[in-house]
């Protein structure tokens, strides 16, 4: 894999944060900008709430990934720069199309948002892949943090940037203008560096998915990955509900959720990279890990009564919240780097990325439930449990792995 590695680091921490922002201009378009819109036009809540299944791309991209590992498109442009410029292109596409369809127009709206799922979820096995192949060890912490501060700024570009543009200029410039700016990325793949695929070029063994769970040890990263993340979706599902329930109007929550996320996003990813270096992918994941269950415990405190009446506790609880989610990714992304194959980088890292994505959804469509049935309070405390047990499993596993719990060489 070193020969692969950029000579410029700086230039591929370029081309990353393009390639990444590129990703999130579009996804949260569809999953924050559009929904309200829908819902001024009337919209049922029912049929905003099939915009969900949206992500459903980005939880099983990993049967397709074999193909983008395996498949040069364009294969003068190189192996994964091809599928980049592809997927981007039809995404652009699609959302431009979208300014020639009224806003009411749901199914106009779900079947081009299904095919920018389906293209940016393709692009992702591809864009990770690249990373995979060119981030040294050391350098991967900064990558992953650069990969969590592009999807922070893709919440204000895609998300807030979007709404205010409608409620100044209307829903085609809106469009056109997150069709132009999801354009601009595309500089970066001339600086990519790929060299092109000769036609008769064949990888030294052939990506797949059984070629993952054959390699030693992919059981126990797929197990932390599957576990680590099972009691987010648990409070994050129900912390907007929650704060609505205890008087908060939707400002201060769209504040907390939007800008909170956007900023937190920024500040942990670079607080992550430099913990990282102190501490170790390993070191780190334990260390938010604790402080999860912690944040996840202030939130069931106030919701058994503890902390009294006032907000502020569970605001805090909230946006400390997210400021570790964003600082996980940073942790979590660099051990699946290194747990990855040079022969099929794309479809190892996607599969343990999937693995986690969809441990949390689990956990968001039974947040819900478990709240209506027995309320807030059992819900974050079997929350709180779910984390505390997952750090101890990570504990053990790292002790069997102890090269990943130690700082980078």
């Amino acid at each position: 894999m070193t020969a692969a590695r950029a000579a410029h680091p700086w230039r591929l921490y370029g081309v990353l944060a393009a390639l990444y922002l590129a990703q999130g201009v579009p996804t949260y378009l569809f999953a924050a900008a559009i929904p309200p819109i829908l819902r001024e036009q009337g919209v049922s809540r029912a049929s905003i709430g099939m915009l969900s299944l949206l992500a459903l791309p980005l939880v099983f991209k990993f049967l397709w990934a074999p193909l983008v590992d395996r498949i040069a498109p364009l294969a003068r442009l190189g192996q994964r720069s091809g599928w980049i410029l592809l997927c981007q292109g039809i995404s652009v596409l699609a959302v431009a199309s979208l300014a020639f369809f009224p806003p009411e127009n749901l199914l106009a709206i779900f079947l081009t948002g299904l095919a920018v799922a389906l293209a940016l979820a393709t692009q992702d096995v591809a864009t990770d892949g690249y990373a995979t192949l060119r981030l040294a060890p050391r350098q991967r912490e900064i990558g992953n943090a650069i990969q969590a501060g592009s999807v922070a700024l893709g919440v204000l570009a895609g998300g807030s940037a979007s709404l205010l543009l409608y409620s100044v200029a209307g829903w085609q410039v809106m469009m056109l203008a997150a069709a132009g700016v999801m354009c601009l990325p595309l500089l970066a793949l001339p600086f990519m560096g790929e060299a092109p695929v000769a036609r008769d070029a064949a990888p030294r063994r052939r990506p797949s998915l059984r070629a993952f769970f054959a390699r030693p040890g992919m059981f126990g990263i797929l197990a932390l990955a599957l576990i680590y993340r099972a009691s987010e979706g648990l409070v994050k599902a129900m912390e907007g509900p929650y704060l609505v329930d205890i008087g908060l109007d939707l400002d201060t929550i769209g504040l907390l959720s939007g800008g909170s996320a956007a900023t937190a996003g920024l500040i942990g990813a670079a607080v992550a990279a430099l913990a990282q270096r102190r501490l170790g992918a390993g070191g780190l994941l334990i260390t938010l890990g604790c402080a999860r269950t912690l944040v996840f415990a202030l939130f069931a405190a106030h919701a058994t009564g503890l902390l009294g009446t006032a907000a502020a506790p569970a605001m805090a609880a909230a946006v400390a919240q997210t400021l570790i989610r964003y600082m996980e990714i940073v942790a979590l992304y660099s051990l699946f780097m290194a747990a990855c194959s040079s022969d099929q980088p794309g479809t190892d890292f996607t599969i343990l990325a999937s693995a986690q994505l969809l441990v949390y959804q689990l956990g968001a469509v039974l947040a819900g439930q478990i709240a209506d049935a027995a309320g807030y309070a059992v819900l974050f405390w079997l929350a709180v449990a779910i984390s505390g047990l997952a750090v101890s499993w990570v504990i053990l596993h790292l002790r069997r792995r102890p090269q990943a719990a130690a700082p980078a060489a």
